[in-house]
């Protein structure tokens, strides 16, 4: 278990004109970049990336199928905003829902599948919100299916990531529907709004959204030819140039501005602890698990390793015993600290030459 402080607002590329960003590596977890992500913000067509996760997750359970249909009613028909254009009475498959909401952003389609699975838009969208607060999105609710801005519907940039973490590393059979670049449903053809997808930058999904009180924005996500994947969230742009630039620009520094490495390995001596009274006077520290850390480019050089613990130890000293820390200071993203454990026991003294070595250590001024 690692603690991590950040400090991610402290790199080359401190700025940005989005209102809200939030930036991270999806291996690691390591924040690369902030502003603003714990504040409240709308959702706007965003949050259709959680409607599909409660069908995604309806789907892997097999409690649904993607031929499945579900009717539509003059609710999910009348709705405005952008459409996927079903029909009054119609059936329509989960696929081809799951296409409306993602490639071609229909409120009408997610009216639907919240109608199908819930029986009611405000029940599925109380499902949503205590599924996102399971996630641990815990300044987020949702009041309807689509991100339709309501003044009780809104997220965060960083919960908003939580989400698109869960959904890549959860139903990643379903990721082809973020990445579909067109798709026609009753002959109308309408292009992925995400404009990531069109960059050649290594986007592979998610999602845009946009209002008028929010403004324009978006959840990124893609990866590197060796594999490695960001997530990026951005909201408040005033126009969809700023978003496609903006959201480029931010997540290429994402993916070629960092490596992931592994610093130390598990079971591996980061330091000695002095032993006091023991059969050895020092005992080799570790960690549990590999240190797995996102690191800047340039700054793999000034990466820096403290070592604090309470000692010297008292013999006897068990195997497995967490004694210190370990702080790793990564320059522009912060510090973090994990445990170190002792990695052989240490048997105390006999009892003469204990009494003599504490005896020694009377006479020395020390304490034990």
């Amino acid at each position: 278990m690692a603690l991590w402080t950040t400090f991610a607002n402290a790199s080359a590329i401190n700025h940005t004109s989005a209102k809200h960003a939030y930036m991270i590596d999806f291996d690691t977890g390591m924040v690369l970049y902030q502003k603003n992500a714990e504040e409240k913000m709308p959702t706007s067509s965003m949050s259709k990336v959680m409607t599909t996760a409660m069908v995604f997750d309806a789907l892997k359970q097999g409690r649904l199928s993607v031929t499945d249909k579900f009717k539509i009613s003059e609710k999910a028909w009348r709705k405005g905003g952008s459409k996927m254009f079903v029909k009054v009475g119609d059936l329509v498959t989960i696929d081809d829902l799951l296409n409306g909401i993602l490639v071609q952003s229909g409120n009408d389609a997610t009216i639907v599948v919240a109608e199908g699975m819930a029986g009611s838009e405000k029940a599925f969208a109380e499902a949503m919100t205590m599924k996102a607060h399971e996630l641990g999105m815990k300044n987020s609710n949702f009041v309807n299916a689509s991100g339709w801005p309501e003044d009780d519907h809104y997220s965060t940039a960083h919960d908003l990531a939580i989400m698109a973490q869960h959904v890549i590393k959860t139903y990643p059979e379903y990721m082809g529907y973020f990445s579909r670049t067109e798709f026609t449903y009753s002959n109308i053809t309408q292009k992925n709004r995400n404009p990531l997808l069109y960059r050649n930058i290594g986007a592979d999904g998610m999602k845009t959204g946009h209002t008028e009180v929010g403004g324009y924005g978006l959840i990124g996500t893609g990866k590197t030819d060796e594999g490695r994947r960001v997530i990026l969230v951005v909201n408040g742009l005033e126009s969809i140039k700023d978003r496609a630039n903006e959201g480029a620009r931010l997540l290429q520094w994402g993916l070629n501005g960092f490596d992931n490495i592994t610093l130390v390995s598990a079971g591996e001596t980061i330091a000695k602890a002095e032993v006091a009274l023991g059969r050895q006077s020092d005992v080799s520290l570790t960690i549990k698990d590999d240190i797995f850390i996102t690191v800047p480019k340039l700054a793999k050089s000034r990466i820096t390793m403290n070592v604090k613990y309470n000692g010297p130890l008292t013999a006897p000293v068990s195997a497995g015993t967490e004694v210190g820390t370990l702080y790793v200071d990564i320059p522009e993203l912060g510090t973090k600290e994990y445990p170190l454990y002792t990695a052989a026991p240490v048997a105390e003294l006999g009892f003469f030459a204990r009494a003599i070595a504490h005896l020694k250590m009377i006479i020395n001024g020390e304490t034990v």
